[in-house]
Formats: structure tokens, C-alpha cells, sequence
């Protein structure tokens, strides 16, 4: 069992040095999305699975091995890529897998819980009550041993070749499951039917694991609003929704959540009333942007770069008045109120909440006055903000960053306007193989790095819809 008992929860920024995450790497369930039900499943598009692995994610695992976990890949990266071919290095079923406690697999979690009886019987009913499976299925499904099991509930495939239920392929997206909040654990509550079994199995795995077992009491679980079930029909707005996406931790008292596509304002409402009932935080801001796909989750449209830096779409990022009603409109020029850009700032114990005009200006006080920031804060703009490139680069999440330090950002190296922009604010750039090699060779130290664009390959992975924030689940960063 994966298990240390050093192991802590604690995230307060998104730019503290990352000392922990959890990952999923792609399944063979991503490999089985079919065009019919890739947007059912959440997918625009069906990805190639072994490029995805090999060419793709691999180097990101390798990537976030050498700063949190180095002492198992430094001196050994030849050797694992010689392995390449079998996929040992990061499939927690292979025997070379590198099983860290800082890069944690999901998937080897759900394989230790399964490893209880009791557990695995209850987690075996309750995800065939949710998939309509019959009773010798379960029976058959109770009597396979754990890993081959995680792999199942994973997948949805027995074997190769049939498939007994839809995968869950959004499970590469391990941000939505859930977000650390200091020494909490905020549980998602999907808005899709797709993500349903992967937030039970999650739900099973941070109450159960004993890695999080001195946290149980600290996880934080989204209520459904009273007599929700007396809502008429089977889909609408009014329920109650929040995945980890719309979910920022900018500071130790201060939370931003976004209202959009995937989070409702029940859902925000919700969040507010536990994370300042239990003391988690002081400072809530809701952001509510747009309703539409091409925005899906807040971090799709801003994440942070350095206390006094942050990348975002330009277009949401400002406010323009509207020389009729003199009121404030969104950049883009929409006036249906479901299509604007609202903020509003919470702090307990106060009546009334504080508005803000953009996202710029709430950006800007986090950067400031939550931060201390002793520099003037400076926008890196999607597309370097230049018509289509900025819609463009942000459909293929050029705003969707992973900061592993203060000023260490992991981006897509198709998105390359916005590459230039980071040129233009004094980044370094580099690719992640060559940035490996010199890792390997001692020609550079995470440690000392300053200011720098990581460029990782994403042919495959950019068709899935989602970034680098999108694909880790910090669970410890140091102090800003």
C-alpha cells in the first residue's frame, strides 16, 4: 500500500513550490472513446492513446518526478526511456512504476482501498447500482483481484476487447475531483453524468486511504440544497454543482470559485457556507463568467504565473460601458445577462459583498493586497491578445497553466502567440526534452530555476480539453 506517514495536506497558494499532487495517467479507456460518445463522455474529439502516453504525457511524469521526487528518476532516465515501449515508468500495473509519494497515482489509491473486503464489496455495489449492473456481474466483479479492479472501474473493460461499462476518461483531469483548501479537502459534485463514478470512486479514496486518514475529518462534501428532489425534471439549471476546476486557492484565507458551464450558483452558495463555517478561509470571490463550452471551468480562461503575474484571455479580462445603459458589458459585447462576466467578494462576518468591475481588477488586488506584491502586476495575454490567436490559443488551453514554482509554468507548445507573449515578459523558454536532458546531466537544478515556460508536446492531449492545471491535484505546496 502506498503509504507514508510524513504524508500532508496544505495548499495556500497556486505558486508555492508543488511538494505533492495527484495525477492520473491516460487509461486504456481513453483509447476506447468513440466519436458517437465522445461528447457525451466530454471529449470534442478521440485521441491517438499511445502517442497521448508515450510522446506526451510520459514527459510530464518525468518532468514532475525531477522536482518533487528526484531521487527516483535522476541517473535513471536512460534506463526508463529504454523501458519506453512497455509504459513502466508511470503505469502503477507495471513492475518499473515508480509508485511516489509526491506524484501520486490515482489509480494505485483505488487498488489499495480495494485491497479491504469490506470496502471493495461496498464500492462494488454502489458502482453497479450507478452502472445497472446484474447481480452475478457484482459477484464476479467482488471475486477480481484489486489492481485488475481499480483498472476495471477505470476503463470500464474486463479485457481488452469487452467493455462492461462507459470508461471515465475525465479522470486524466484529477484537478475536477476535488481541491485541497489549506488543510481541507473540498469533494467536486460533477454537473455531467459522466463524472459520476469517478467521484464516488475519489469519495471512496480519500475516506477510506490511509494516506488522507489523519484529513477525514477535514473533508468537505457539497450538500444537495434542501428538497432538491422535489425539483421538476430530470435536468436543470437550479442543482447543485462544483468541480475542482472552478476552484482557486490565491492566497491562505482567500478562495476564488467560478459560476460557469460545469459549477452552479447553488454549488457556489454551498461552498461559501462550508468553507466559512469550518474556518477554512475568510475570502470568497465568485466570478461568474459565460455559460459556453469554450470556457467550461475558470482556469480555462486565467491561471497564475508569479505573485505579480497571471495569463489570461483579454477578452473576459477586461469590462468596456455600454454607451446606452452606461453599465459595464463584458469585452466581447454580449449583453445577455447569462454571458456576463460578474464579480462578487465575500468575507465573513461582513453583510455585503464587494464588487468587482473585471477580472483584471480582482486579479490585481489578490496580486497586492493578498499577496503583498511589492511589483506592479502584469497580465500575459492569451494569443498575446491578437484576433483569432487569443480564441484560438485559449480553446487549446494557452491560459490553462501549471505552476510548479513561482515563475515555473508548464504550457502547451502548440499555443505559440502566447509563447511570444511570455517572451516579451522576460520568460525563458524550453522544451520539456531538452529540458529533461539537461536535468539528467546537471546542466540545470529545479531549484534555481527563474522565470521560465516549460513547452510540453500536445497533439493528443490538447484534443482532450484541458491543460496542465487541469491535470494535477495539488495536495502540498510551501508557502508564498
Amino acid at each position: 500500500m502506498l503509504f507514508t506517514k510524513d504524508f500532508k495536506l496544505g495548499v495556500g497558494s497556486e505558486i508555492g513550490a508543488l511538494r505533492a499532487l495527484l495525477i492520473h495517467s491516460p487509461d486504456s479507456g481513453l483509447g476506447k472513446v468513440v466519436p458517437s460518445k465522445a461528447q457525451d463522455w466530454l471529449f470534442e474529439d478521440i485521441v491517438h492513446l499511445d502517442t497521448m502516453r508515450k510522446n506526451e504525457y510520459d514527459h510530464y511524469v518525468k518532468l514532475l518526478m525531477y522536482f518533487l521526487d528526484p531521487g527516483k528518476i535522476k541517473g535513471k532516465l536512460e534506463d526508463i526511456n529504454s523501458r519506453a515501449a512497455d509504459r513502466a515508468f508511470f503505469k502503477p500495473d507495471n513492475p518499473g512504476f515508480h509508485a511516489s509519494t509526491k506524484v501520486i497515482e490515482l489509480q494505485t489509491l483505488l487498488a489499495d482501498i480495494l485491497e479491504d473486503t469490506a470496502i471493495c464489496e461496498k464500492l462494488v455495489a454502489s458502482v453497479c447500482a450507478i452502472e445497472g449492473c446484474n447481480y452475478r456481474l457484482q459477484q464476479k466483479l467482488v471475486a477480481t483481484p484489486p489492481v485488475e479492479l481499480a483498472k476495471i472501474f477505470i476503463s470500464g473493460a474486463i479485457t481488452d476487447d469487452e467493455m462492461i461499462f462507459a470508461p471515465i476518461p475525465n479522470l486524466i483531469f484529477s484537478r475536477d475531483i476535488g481541491i485541497v483548501i489549506n488543510q481541507h479537502i473540498l469533494i467536486n459534485k460533477p454537473a455531467k453524468k459522466a463524472r459520476s463514478r469517478e467521484t464516488l470512486l475519489v469519495r471512496y479514496i480519500f475516506f477510506n486511504h490511509l494516506l488522507f486518514a489523519a484529513y477525514r475529518d477535514n473533508i468537505l462534501e457539497i450538500p444537495e440544497t434542501v428538497q432538491h428532489f422535489l425539483r421538476p425534471g430530470e435536468d436543470n439549471e437550479g442543482k447543485t454543482t462544483l468541480e475542482g476546476g472552478d476552484v482557486m486557492v490565491v492566497a491562505p484565507n482567500h478562495v476564488i470559485i467560478g459560476c460557469s458551464e460545469r459549477t452552479s450558483v447553488s454549488g457556489a452558495n454551498e461552498a461559501i457556507k462550508l468553507l466559512f463555517d469550518n474556518r477554512v478561509v475568510s475570502k470568497v470571490t465568485i466570478v461568474k463568467i459565460p455559460h459556453k463550452r469554450d470556457y467550461m471551468h475558470i482556469d480555462t480562461v486565467f491561471t497564475q504565473v508569479k505573485r505579480n503575474m497571471w495569463v489570461l484571455l483579454g477578452s473576459l479580462g477586461r469590462m468596456e460601458i455600454d454607451v446606452e445603459t452606461a453599465e459595464p458589458i463584458a469585452w466581447f459585447g454580449d449583453k445577455k445577462s447569462k454571458d456576463r462576466t460578474e464579480i462578487l467578494q465575500f468575507e465573513a462576518g461582513k453583510p455585503e459583498p464587494k464588487p468587482f468591475s473585471c477580472i483584471e481588477d480582482l486579479l490585481n488586488d489578490i496580486s497586492q493586497n493578498d499577496l503583498g506584491s511589492t511589483e506592479p502586476t502584469r497580465f500575459i495575454y492569451s494569443g498575446d491578445n491578437v484576433f483569432p490567436y487569443d480564441s484560438r490559443e485559449q480553446w487549446t488551453d494557452s491560459c490553462n497553466l501549471l505552476a510548479l514554482n513561482e515563475g515555473i509554468v508548464l504550457g502547451y507548445d502548440r499555443n505559440t502567440k502566447t509563447v511570444e507573449a511570455f517572451k516579451k515578459n522576460g520568460f525563458k523558454v524550453i522544451k520539456v526534452t531538452d529540458l529533461l536532458q539537461k536535468f539528467e546531466r546537471d546542466e540545470l537544478d529545479p531549484k534555481t530555476m527563474k522565470d521560465t515556460l516549460v513547452l510540453m508536446p500536445s497533439a493528443e492531449l490538447s484534443r482532450a480539453r484541458g491543460g496542465f492545471h487541469c491535470m494535477s491535484m495539488p495536495v502540498l505546496r510551501d508557502g508564498v
